[in-house]
């Protein structure tokens, strides 16, 4: 069956229609079935839940900016492939998204306050990727999703054991961000040079220390 040709307003009704879903919360629907729900309820202390909790929020936020990335180095792709490519990851990353956030309501906590702060400063940066070519858009998710594999490898020894609920779903979404990061690179994206790595871990440093809280 033929892939719809879209229209630019089609496309401005699916990105408003995103945002939201993004923003929203539990307006999102994912296509996967969570990993933790097979995973026993542990015993947790108030401070563990609590940190978790944190934990899982800045998690939830990363996919956030993950969705505002992908949405804005699709509205500017120049190649219908790396558009259409964008616009899968983003589906994907989704499941992440409603993940984390189920998580957090059974920690009894809630999504960041800043989100859509993130949000907005994310799709800026992936547009502007987007702008210039599309081997650095491809380049900057790669870059991305090696940071995001670092805090959730960081996460993951946080994680008590009696937490495997949580456990999973970071385990699960570590493997598709390795895939995703890999994903890109294959698809013709630029490696980014280490000081520019550095920069990035920096400025998610911001996201990180903000949203465990807030």
């Amino acid at each position: 069956m033929p892939s719809r040709d879209y229209t630019a307003l089609d496309r401005l009704c699916l990105g408003a229609d995103r945002i939201l879903r993004t923003l929203v919360p539990g307006a999102a629907t994912g296509e996967r079935t969570s990993p933790s729900m097979e995973e026993p309820c542990g015993e947790l202390s108030e401070a563990e839940r609590r940190h978790i909790a944190g934990l899982m929020r800045i998690n939830h936020t990363g996919e956030v900016c993950a969705q505002a990335l992908y949405q804005g180095q699709a509205l500017t792709a120049r190649n219908a492939d790396t558009r259409a490519a964008m616009e899968q990851s983003a589906n994907e990353e989704i499941d992440h998204l409603v993940w984390c956030e189920t998580r957090l309501t059974e920690l009894g906590s809630q999504t960041s306050l800043l989100n859509p702060v993130f949000y907005g400063l994310s799709f800026a940066i992936g547009a502007g990727a987007g702008l210039i070519s599309d081997e650095l858009s491809l380049g900057f998710v790669a870059a991305t999703e090696d940071q995001v594999c670092k805090h959730l490898e960081d996460h993951l020894a946080q994680i008590p054991d009696t937490d495997q609920k949580s456990r999973a779903i970071l385990e699960k979404m570590l493997e598709d961000e390795a895939h995703h990061a890999h994903k890109a690179i294959d698809a013709g994206g630029t490696v980014f040079p280490e000081p520019v790595k550095q920069v990035m871990t920096v400025i998610s440093k911001v996201m990180t220390e903000t949203t465990y809280r807030v």
